[in-house]
């Protein structure tokens, strides 16, 4: 992959996850996985009050993948659902059209990901992540009496 696809701060960012933990107590965890190339994370999500208040992942993948669950983990906490999917949206609209900007700046790193459609998946795999517990969440929600 070029240079440009990894850039300093994607790398940089990437580490992050070297210091990522998981949560004792969380009111769903998911797993994802890219069978393509193998990138995988498991995600923890803890929600009071209806927004996100912790997040915690494993992951292993490539930096493309590890640094968006870094940011993922840095920006959820504090979140509705709803801002949640304001910021998965922008994302996706980053990389399939070239919109920007994203809603969390820290997204833009991924635009030069948007030439090489291939990769998508990696930087979108812990939003998936992220989108199915909070489904999840949802439903046992409508679920309880």
């Amino acid at each position: 992959m070029s240079a440009e696809l990894y850039h300093r701060i994607i790398v940089e960012t990437a580490k992050e996850t070297a210091k990522a933990t998981r949560l004792e107590t969380a009111d769903v965890t998911v797993e994802e996985d890219n069978p393509l190339c193998g990138d995988r994370i498991l995600l923890d999500l803890l929600v009071r009050d209806g927004k996100v208040a912790a997040v915690g992942h494993s992951t292993r993948g490539c930096l493309l993948t590890r640094a968006a669950a870094v940011v993922l983990a840095r920006r959820a906490p504090g979140c509705s659902a709803k801002e949640l999917g304001d910021a998965i949206a922008s994302l996706h609209a980053l990389l399939e059209k070239g919109e920007g900007p994203p809603l969390w700046p820290e997204l833009a790193m991924f635009a030069p990901v948007q030439a090489v459609k291939s990769r998508h998946e990696c930087v979108l795999l812990p939003f998936r992540a992220l989108a199915r517990a909070l489904a999840l969440i949802e439903r046992s929600k409508g679920a309880q009496p």
